[in-house]
């Protein structure tokens, strides 16, 4: 048994799409825009799971994903080989961060925004 795809709720699935692919550089899985499904996958690991930006458009959703962005908790967790090299590349992109990435007993992370609602935590592998 396997992870196939999980999922991150997002405000505008479309606007996400474009975030994930062009800022992010995750690649495009499926676009069906007429039923606001986009998944998007690692362009570093095309097997791998999949990521459904998942539409909050119902009150259960969007109250987990305010609650969780109010706490400072990220939605997902995504790895890189090198966390400063990625938080570098990605500021220039303009890229949001809450912080320089940090080093604590589980490693070296750093907490961004994907301009759709959600805090992402990026964690050296």
């Amino acid at each position: 048994m396997r992870i196939k795809m999980c999922s991150v709720h997002v405000k505008d699935p479309a606007t996400a799409f474009d975030f994930y692919t062009s800022v992010l550089g995750f690649e495009k899985l499926l676009a069906m825009p007429e039923h606001q499904l986009y998944i998007v996958k690692s362009a570093e690991d095309p097997d791998g799971v999949g990521l459904l930006l998942e539409p909050s458009d119902n009150k259960v959703a969007a109250r987990y994903a305010q609650g969780i962005r109010a706490l400072g908790l990220p939605a997902i967790v995504f790895g890189s080989p090198d966390v400063r090299a990625e938080y570098e590349r990605l500021g220039r992109l303009g890229v949001q961060f809450t912080s320089e990435p940090y080093t604590d007993a589980f490693g070296t992370s750093v907490l961004f925004d994907d301009t759709c609602g959600n805090l992402i935590q990026l964690h050296q592998d």
